[in-house]
């Protein structure tokens, strides 16, 4: 499986690193994340209830960063095993780029492979369950980092309602001359 995409996120990209490695933000973001703790340097040890497809199950895994240019990019490694559910294992490299001074994007590449249930799955099922994920990840990441930076959500654009058409139109139209308005 391979999943490519960008996100951008409502901060500064100092703020955005500070975040990404924010053990109890990431917790609180994480879909199904029962607990992050750190192990070692770069070292996290993993608790993640996932559900794919009809097969649910609770990973146990290993996260490591690595190669780690801050305030720029890293690569996570990561491995866990979800017992008779299956298991899996991958990297995903992660980029930030400013793009202004309450905005930066941030571009990542994750690649993992599975075995055991899950795989029988199809990786179909099992790519619409990780975009799932990292949708549902993203969403919360970003009200969250609206929350902790005081930072206002991008407003929706106004909604223009149509010229009335037809025999509507007309009819207006006409009440317009009869009254002069």
């Amino acid at each position: 499986m391979e999943l490519t995409s960008q996100q951008t996120l409502p901060v500064a990209q100092a703020q955005a690193w500070e975040a990404l490695n924010d053990i109890s933000l990431l917790k609180e973001c994480i879909p199904g994340c029962d607990g992050i703790t750190a192990t070692g340097e770069n070292l996290y040890e993993v608790l993640i209830t996932a559900a794919i497809g009809p097969v649910k199950a609770k990973f146990k895994g290993k996260l490591q960063l690595e190669n780690l240019q801050p305030p720029n990019s890293y690569t996570l490694r990561f491995e866990g095993q979800g017992g008779a559910a299956g298991h899996g294992k991958g990297t995903a490299e992660v980029r930030l780029e400013s793009a202004g001074p309450r905005s930066t994007v941030l571009h990542y590449t994750a690649k993992a492979t599975v075995g055991g249930k899950i795989a029988q799955l199809g990786s179909r099922l099992v790519d619409m369950a990780a975009q799932k994920m990292a949708t549902e990840f993203f969403d919360t990441f970003n009200t969250k980092l609206q929350a902790r930076y005081q930072v206002a959500p991008e407003p929706l654009p106004a909604v223009v309602a149509p010229a009335p058409q037809g025999l509507v139109a007309k009819l207006l139209a006409w009440l317009k001359r009869l009254f002069g308005g």
